[in-house]
């Protein structure tokens, strides 16, 4: 189902769409970026708090070596299940298929940019 509280967010801030069955597979396949994966929901207040900051300075938060995931997990409630979520959004971060970390809630641009970040330093992208 389509988001509407933030039109057209998927088509300002590209991110591929994934779901429970594709995830693993799609990561195999950015074994050389660091994938974030956006879990969230629709009509989800907390959600769009991210969403419009993502937009309002879009190119702080795109790096040439990081792609982008995100799922409706209202719609796709196995990886809710999956990654134990009691609340999003939901930021999880993989090097490959590996996961290093995640973020549950929005912590805002900043941290959240500096946690990016940080990942990158480590593994030398």
């Amino acid at each position: 189902m389509a988001d509407t509280t933030v039109p057209q967010f998927f088509e300002q801030f590209p991110m591929q769409r994934v779901d429970s069955a594709s995830l693993d597979e799609v990561l195999a396949e950015g074994a050389q970026a660091l994938t974030i994966l956006f879990l969230w929901g629709r009509d989800c207040p907390n959600c769009d708090i991210a969403k419009r900051a993502l937009l309002l300075a879009s190119e702080r938060f795109q790096w040439p070596q990081v792609r982008w995931l995100h799922d409706n997990v209202y719609d796709d409630p196995t990886m809710a299940t999956r990654f134990g979520l009691h609340g999003i959004p939901a930021f999880f971060v993989f090097a490959g298929s590996r996961k290093l970390g995640r973020s549950t809630s929005w912590p805002g641009p900043q941290a959240f940019i500096e946690a990016v970040e940080k990942q990158l330093n480590q593994l030398a992208f």
